[in-house]
């Protein structure tokens, strides 16, 4: 399949949803207005933040610099751990809509899989069904917390964001497997691995290939396994770079090569361990 940065994939519910866009984590506050502008600039529509990233409203700053019009965009945020709970969450939905300055958001998930995941997730479906929100989704859950909520609610996930890049990918097979049987897009975050295995040889051998850094080797490969990409940066070389994507196709002998690395490395705790 051709992409662009304008491509799209179909969520559970119809709606589409960019494959492409924008990480925030860790470009808190003021840092984020400069690289959420550039990426715009460049042609990112899809934004991805969380109340725990501390930087809504920078982003409403960056968005509203932009000049673009919000039904161009795809705002993404999160309901973070101490927000958990009916009550609260519908609470926590308000401050980011209040914070990102619009009436509406494309896609809201729970962060992580606590305690109180279940009550979080009837407040999402309350919000889906007034319309606050296009979509619902989570982050973070494993194989038994996706199967609770499919088999105690009336809603299916439309997305799980999770760490994924190819050094994690054997150990994310069955979540990956499970996520795509049950029509729950799968959305890849840190694809770059914090930058901590873009030495790889395999990235860089196949890089050279095409003229093109491991960084974007890795985004590529993300593209197509059809995972939703969103990779961070603050600067704005790495962002043009990011999105320069698209000029190129990794051969199937690429992707087997690059899906048989194996290297047992992840950023963040395994949360298939949680309960």
């Amino acid at each position: 399949m051709e992409f662009t940065i304008n491509s799209k994939i179909e969520l559970n519910n119809g709606l589409e949803m960019p494959r492409f866009g924008l990480g925030t984590w860790k470009l808190k506050r003021e840092s984020v207005v400069n690289p959420v502008k550039w990426a715009l600039n460049m042609g990112y529509r899809l934004i991805d933040t969380a109340t725990f990233y501390r930087n809504e409203k920078y982003i409403a700053k960056a968005i509203k610099e932009s000049g673009l019009s919000r039904d161009e965009l795809f705002i993404t945020s999160k309901v973070w751990d101490t927000d958990q709970g009916y009550d609260n969450t519908l609470s926590a939905f308000e401050n980011s809509l209040r914070k990102l300055d619009t009436e509406y958001l494309d896609l809201y998930l729970i962060h992580w899989p606590r305690k109180r995941r279940n009550e979080t997730w009837k407040a999402l479906e309350k919000l889906y069904s007034d319309g606050k929100v296009k979509a619902i989704g989570v982050a973070n859950f494993a194989i038994q917390h996706l199967e609770e909520i499919i088999d105690t609610h009336d809603i299916i996930p439309a997305v799980n964001q999770f760490e994924l890049h190819p050094f994690d990918y054997s150990d994310e097979q069955d979540l990956i497997d499970y996520c795509r049987n049950n029509d729950i897009k799968v959305e890849a975050y840190s694809p770059l691995t914090h930058g901590r295995k873009l030495n790889h040889p395999t990235l860089k051998k196949i890089g050279e290939k095409y003229d093109k850094s491991a960084a974007q080797v890795l985004i590529r490969w993300s593209l197509q396994q059809n995972f939703i990409c969103i990779p961070k940066s603050g600067s704005e070389s790495h962002i043009k770079e990011n999105a320069n994507v698209f000029d190129f196709k990794l051969s199937s002998e690429d992707m087997e090569e690059i899906n048989t690395i194996k290297a047992n490395f992840r950023l963040l705790d395994d949360t298939s361990k949680w309960n």
